[in-house]
């Protein structure tokens, strides 16, 4: 398959060398010139241009950040192939490309990352085991273009969720947006407290690992979920509010425990136990059903489609 990745960060840097890994004749592009040439310093074919990039593409990821996605759209109008990308809300980005006429888009979101960034991170491996999102709309997502693509990125190693862009984006403002926020309140005061850096150990460093996330791409990130994230935020901030009143109770430990047993069993349950191996019906509505049910998409075979889903989640569809 001839692939194009525009943008070459992190993910976009470690889609061009999954991609090529894989044995798919892959084109990147970067507007930064330094980034293109580190991309064919480490062996890879790069474009001088987006349009040189997608030429006779059958499938071109966009890997730019949504802040300026809209200034790369219009260098694909009237392009034939299938478009996706990577960006970290869905709901937005199916917006732009409809307003810019895109006529083959599924939305993605692979739920792989690092604290670092740019080509120098990229990481062939990096979407080995990762939920990939595939969005598939009711009305709007043609079922051949979301099944290439699955087969194309479950052929990475990742595992393909599919959901619709509006439950993606509610689930992520819960699962990544909030986390990045609450990381960085958590992490601001070690700057001022030096002996609460010193001491600080493993619940500090797994709780924050993600405020070192360059400020600009959270503010993008969650920015661009605005409704869906203030709404996770708000009803955290009730979790904690009543936490803190317990805590002004005459005896806190038992005023604690009740708000804390619910976060204990569920990360100890998490991540869910796989079910058996089972076939999906290549429908839109089966699909959804494995999604929401947690379950993913291992592989796409001539007819069939491969999947898991959760030992909890088998009966819910």
């Amino acid at each position: 398959m001839r692939t194009a990745v525009i943008g070459l960060g992190l993910i976009g840097g470690s889609l061009l060398r999954a991609s090529a890994a894989a044995g798919h004749e892959t084109t990147g592009f970067d507007v930064d010139p330094a980034t293109r040439e580190a991309a064919r310093a480490a062996g890879h074919r790069v474009a001088e241009t987006v349009g040189a990039a997608v030429e006779g593409a059958d499938v071109t990821v966009v890997g730019v950040p949504l802040t300026v996605l809209h200034e790369v759209l219009p260098e694909l109008a009237g392009h034939d192939g299938l478009v996706t990308d990577v960006t970290s809300v869905k709901g937005p980005v199916r917006d732009l490309m409809a307003k810019h006429g895109i006529r083959r888009f599924v939305g993605g979101h692979p739920m792989a990352g690092k604290e670092t960034s740019g080509f120098a991170a990229s990481d062939p491996d990096l979407f080995t085991g990762c939920a990939w999102v595939l969005c598939l709309e009711p009305h709007g997502t043609d079922l051949g273009d979301w099944l290439t693509l699955a087969r194309l990125f479950t052929g990475m190693g990742a595992r393909v969720v599919p959901v619709t862009a509006d439950e993606h984006d509610d689930a992520v403002a819960g699962i990544s947006h909030v986390p990045h926020l609450v990381a960085a309140a958590l992490a601001a005061p070690i700057a001022a407290d030096p002996l609460a850096g010193a001491l600080a150990a493993g619940s500090f460093r797994d709780g924050t690992r993600v405020a070192a996330t360059r400020a600009a791409l959270t503010a993008a990130m969650c920015g661009g979920n605005a409704s869906a994230v203030h709404r996770r935020l708000r009803s955290i901030i009730d979790d904690l509010t009543v936490m803190a009143d317990a805590l002004s109770t005459g005896d806190p430990v038992p005023a604690l425990i009740p708000h804390l047993k619910p976060g204990e069993r569920a990360r100890k349950a998490w991540p869910a136990a796989p079910g058996r191996p089972e076939t999906v019906v290549t429908e839109i509505e089966p699909l959804l059903a494995l999604g929401r049910s947690g379950g993913w998409v291992t592989s796409v075979g001539d007819g069939d489609v491969l999947a898991l889903r959760p030992e909890s989640g088998r009966n819910r569809s």
